[in-house]
């Protein structure tokens, strides 16, 4: 008999994609797809859920949950637990996950931690297998502190770092160590492992490099210009910008760049809670962190934007998705998806914005937007109610799951100039610290004015608009040989060091000409 089961029920989805060709480029100027907006596809109608938060695993399967403690989900479950289906899997775990963090460990194992109620001081492990017959383990009373609203980063030791929430003025580790040191009291702050191993932590309009061995901070960032708010409940989002190895020293002064979007004017929440949904930022500010003075610049977006995902694509752009102009986190409309450029050769600064194709749905508070291997942008969630609500208006309750595929996926020629991997020329995929290893694909047309390259991605945590461990790391490319009319050989550099690239999977792609590849997962050690 089938029956309705709370939302602690975790949605297991596989995502079965069809391997393209594609490759990498810096010059944005004509490029195949310029004239394209992407294209959006609706994959289910109902998962049952919202998806408060989603991470993608190294199987190729998205994990997808919500919060406890609010009455049913919309999963009807024969046997009370599991529905039949080939590709998800309902889970189930014990403790509330609401507003809860995540990060994935070394040998693919989501690490959860904190949430609300009973879950506050609980982490949570899921370790991916073949045979769908995995779940969830509980840790109670295993962290120091509630961790509700709190930040997750994994550090370059494989450890993850827990940062804050709600009342937490701390930060501490999984595993443990009982190290339990002071940090700034703000909700889902933004974390950014820098590529000398030290901590870039971002909370409302400061900024912080923090060596969290020592517990020391080592540099104070100026104050982001504007009134605005970033954090949440003013909600914006960050990414650091693609870590580049493709200079003559790879390990040395490598350059870090922070990327802060969105947000909301001084009191909107306030103003929101009386009904008055004031203009969230139409500002992004990017500081180059590893400059010896470094400053701010300011960049104004097409569009005023709050609770929006950002999401780094493996060309090195970031989408720019979900979210509303007014108001507060849980609040009004969303508006259309948005491309930012981040390319050397971008023209004037003003021009670094491309208004994309928008969904019909509005993804509000609670919706997340992940990154997957076939190059798409799966997007779910949006629930702005305490309860499931599927008749207010204007934002109803949203259960379902959308995928954004970027222009690249619609390319002019796109089936010439998109590489396919072939083979990763490694046992057993693992790219090694220090090393080199090859890469066999098919292109069908090489273009040598445009570099081909080698791109690793971390797949993040997504949830309130932020997207932990979320890193690009494009590698140094040595040489590449043609072996026949459509194959080719490339020789690559793997990462120096575990603070330019921690332990764990990535996906790899190749791109050319502004087209990637099919991401393959790789593992790093």
């Amino acid at each position: 008999m089938s029956s309705k089961k709370p939302s602690f029920l975790v949605y297991l989805i596989t995502f079965l994609s069809v391997t393209a060709l594609s490759t990498f480029g810096f010059d944005i100027s004509n490029l195949p797809w310029s004239n394209n907006g992407g294209s959006w596809v609706l994959l289910h109608s109902s998962i049952g859920i919202s998806a408060m938060h989603m991470q993608l695993l190294h199987t190729n399967k998205i994990i997808i949950f919500d919060r406890t403690d609010f009455e049913a989900s919309n999963l009807s479950l024969p046997a009370g637990r599991c529905r039949s289906h080939p590709n998800d899997v309902s889970l189930k775990v014990q403790t509330d996950t609401w507003s809860s963090s995540s990060a994935v460990i070394a040998d693919g194992t989501l690490v959860q931690s904190g949430g609300y109620n009973d879950g506050e001081r609980v982490a949570r492990t899921f370790t991916p297998c073949d045979d769908d017959q995995c779940d969830w383990r509980e840790l109670p009373e295993y962290l120091s502190v509630r961790r509700w609203y709190a930040s997750n980063q994994i550090l370059k030791d494989g450890r993850i770092i827990v940062v804050s929430g709600r009342n937490a003025f701390s930060y501490e580790f999984f595993p443990k160590n009982f190290l339990n040191s002071t940090a700034p009291n703000n909700l889902y702050p933004f974390l950014h492992l820098l590529t000398d191993g030290n901590l870039f932590i971002f909370a409302n309009k400061r900024s912080i490099s923090l060596d969290y061995t020592q517990n020391r901070v080592v540099k104070e960032f100026p104050v982001i210009p504007g009134e605005d708010s970033r954090t949440y409940p003013s909600t914006g989002s960050s990414v650091m910008l693609p870590i580049r190895l493709t200079g003559g020293n790879q390990t040395e002064n490598l350059e870090a760049e922070i990327l802060v979007c969105g947000g909301a004017p001084k009191g909107s929440y306030t103003k929101a809670e009386r009904g008055e949904y004031i203009s969230a930022s139409r500002t992004c500010g990017r500081i180059k962190v590893t400059d010896p003075n470094p400053k701010w610049a300011m960049e104004e977006m097409p569009m005023p934007r709050m609770m929006s995902d950002m999401v780094l694509l493996p060309t090195g752009d970031v989408l720019l998705i979900n979210g509303a102009s007014n108001g507060k986190a849980g609040w009004e409309d969303g508006r259309n998806p948005v491309i930012y450029r981040t390319y050397p050769s971008d023209p004037v600064p003003g021009q670094r914005f491309w208004v994309l194709n928008a969904s019909r749905t509005p993804r509000m508070y609670h919706c997340g937007a992940v990154l997957v291997a076939d190059g798409r942008v799966i997007v779910g969630g949006s629930n702005p109610h305490r309860v499931y609500n599927f008749t207010a208006d204007p934002c109803p309750t949203e259960l379902g799951l959308e995928a954004f595929s970027p222009p690249y996926l619609a390319a002019r020629d796109s089936y010439l100039l998109r590489p396919s991997i072939i083979s990763i020329e490694t046992p057993l995929n693992v790219v090694p610290y220090r090393g080199s290893f090859g890469i066999s694909l098919m292109l069908g047309q090489y273009r040598r004015s445009r570099a081909i390259e080698a791109v690793m991605m971390v797949a993040s945590f997504n949830t309130h608009s932020f997207s932990m461990n979320q890193r690009a790391v494009v590698l140094k490319v040595t040489s590449v040989v043609q072996l026949s009319l459509v194959a080719y050989k490339i020789e690559v550099n793997g990462p120096q060091t575990t603070a330019i690239a921690p332990p764990g999977y990535y996906m790899l792609f190749v791109v050319h000409a502004g087209i990637p590849s099919h991401g393959v997962w790789v593992k790093v050690q």
